[in-house]
């Protein structure tokens, strides 16, 4: 991985590139941010830097054996910790080490752009939760007790770091403050509330912002080959989200399905059109329940923007501009006396779609209700 695979983030990866050049590199750093947004193609770009022998001003070689490996993920002086759990072929004591074939080929499947729950999935846990378990940090010990096998440095890098349990951060503790010579950790987290602080204080805070909006545009069309317009619009909604963003252009169809479906249901609430809401509701059962749920969502989600839009605080509403626009013409009739009531109104029909209510009675019941909300005055 190199500084020119990872998206936008052109001041972090100026300051860490200039780390490195003024010998100024902090033996711990935590790379804190939202999810999505690149902190670890950061740190593994920032990795192949400091052990590429051929580096420039502005990158590694990409060429090297030590470049080769590590964007493989097999340089032997790169060293991952990562949360994990029990599987069907890890029923107990689970540890990073005993994971790391799937690391791999889960991270170089992802271009490194990854998070916890399709880390899960890909491990197939079901509803387990991952943590990092002491028997981690005495492994990484271990390890990093030995000298360097081929570069100058020991790196490693410890991801979802807030993952960590308490006697397993206690135990890093004195390596992160009197760390072997020439060893770097790079810890990465998303919650810095819940790394102890004992962890924080020990680390240099590199914070790593959600990717700009025009970065994600020109990724999408470079690297999935949408249009600019498709790009656009599932930029606006993914919040410098890497991840998100991509889904949004699959989700695309899906999105302008709710978005025609809701702006229908509540003109039909709107006009108080009793055959056609009466015949909307039947139709509504053939569409399934999570696509149910999702359109619901979606209603939620223009009711929080109207709320945005009312306040004079459009440029935050994130849409695309055909949905801006009306969720802009819907907003009036959000009101503070209504506000609440509609919300409330979306979600106890989601959660009687989730407990497999009838959904034509279900959204028979809130369509007329919201026909009196929406023409309150």
């Amino acid at each position: 991985m190199q500084f020119k695979d990872v998206i936008g983030q052109e001041e972090v990866k100026r300051k860490l590139i200039l780390s490195v050049q003024e010998n100024r590199v902090p033996h711990a750093q935590l790379f804190l941010g939202p999810e999505g947004n690149g902190k670890l193609p950061l740190a593994l770009a920032y990795a192949q830097y400091i052990l590429c022998p051929h580096r420039t001003a502005t990158d590694s070689c990409g060429v090297c054996p030590s470049c080769q490996k590590i964007s493989k993920l097999t340089h032997p002086d790169v060293h991952f910790v990562v949360p994990t759990t029990t599987t069907k072929s890890v029923k107990s004591n689970p540890e990073s080490d005993l994971f790391m074939t799937e690391w791999r080929d889960y991270v170089l499947q992802k271009e490194g752009y990854v998070d916890t729950s399709s880390w899960y999935e890909f491990l197939e846990v079901e509803n387990k939760q991952g943590y990092i378990s002491v028997r981690d940090a005495a492994s990484l010990l271990r390890k990093l007790s030995f000298k360097a096998y081929e570069g100058e440095y020991k790196i490693a890098i410890i991801w979802m770091a807030e993952k960590m349990r308490v006697d397993t951060a206690n135990k890093l503790l004195k390596l992160l403050e009197e760390p072997p010579e020439k060893t770097l950790f790079v810890l990465i987290a998303e919650d810095q509330e819940e790394l102890l602080a004992t962890i924080r204080s020990r680390t240099s805070l590199v914070k790593v912002p959600k990717i700009e909006l025009g970065d994600l545009q020109k990724a999408l069309v470079a690297r999935i080959g949408c249009t600019s317009q498709e790009a656009s619009d599932a930029a606006m909604i993914a919040e410098g989200n890497w991840m998100k963003a991509c889904q949004n252009v699959k989700d695309a169809e899906d999105q302008k399905y709710y978005f025609r479906t809701f702006q229908q249901w509540m003109r039909y609430c709107f006009k108080a059109a009793i055959n056609e809401l009466i015949d909307f509701s039947n139709n509504i059962k053939t569409i399934g329940r999570e696509r149910q749920k999702q359109l619901l969502e979606y209603g939620l989600g223009i009711v929080r923007n109207s709320l945005l839009f009312n306040n004079n605080l459009a440029q935050l509403v994130m849409l695309p501009d055909e949905e801006k626009k009306f969720n802009s013409g819907f907003a009036p009739f959000v009101k503070p006396a209504n506000i609440i009531q509609i919300a409330d109104l979306l979600e106890e029909a989601s959660r009687q779609i989730e407990r497999n209510g009838y959904a034509p009675l279900i959204f028979l019941d809130i369509s007329f209700k919201m026909t009196k909300l929406l023409r309150m005055k």
